[in-house]
């Protein structure tokens, strides 16, 4: 069973409140199941063909908080710095991620994303995605996905690497 000192979302707050502490919830999730892992039980890939690993998925969400907060709602420009392949789909593999250096980028993304949040005037702010304009809630919502689905992928990998298994 893994240690789990995640932070439960309140139980009664305003939308913003409950939305912001259920992504954080999510993101103390996905570094819960890396937690005591070392850098080659990280970067080990799920059942071939994937190429899917727990650092990778890291780097991927890393990429996603950019491409979403900094991107979509704040308007900054520039390629994605880690997550697609030359095919244009996420990368999901880290064979040759150094673990420090992907867990400091996803928690300065997390970090950035956080203050975008707090300053943001209300939910109902908009940003342009390539398919069109998106509310700061539609991302929060859409982040909360993103971190559920990749979250039962690091529960898989989590357990086929060392058995570890929890919430």
């Amino acid at each position: 069973m893994l240690k789990d000192d995640r932070v439960e979302p309140p139980r009664e707050g305003d939308e913003l409140a409950t939305l912001h502490a259920f992504l954080d919830y999510q993101r103390e999730t996905l570094a819960m199941k890396c937690a005591g892992l070392t850098t080659e039980q990280l970067r080990e890939p799920a059942v071939p063909p994937s190429t899917l690993t727990l650092l990778g998925l890291v780097r991927h969400m890393a990429d996603v908080e950019w491409n979403w907060f900094q991107k979509v709602m704040g308007g900054a420009a520039g390629p994605r710095p880690w997550g697609l392949g030359t095919d244009g789909t996420p990368a999901f593999d880290a064979a040759d991620a150094d673990p420090d250096e992907v867990f400091a980028a996803w928690r300065a993304e997390c970090e950035r994303s956080r203050a975008m949040v707090a300053a943001a005037e209300s939910l109902a702010v908009t940003g342009l995605h390539r398919t069109g304009v998106v509310s700061l809630r539609w991302v929060l919502c859409h982040m909360l996905e993103e971190y559920s689905r990749h979250n039962g992928h690091a529960d898989l990998l989590r357990e086929r690497i060392d058995g570890s298994t929890g919430e």
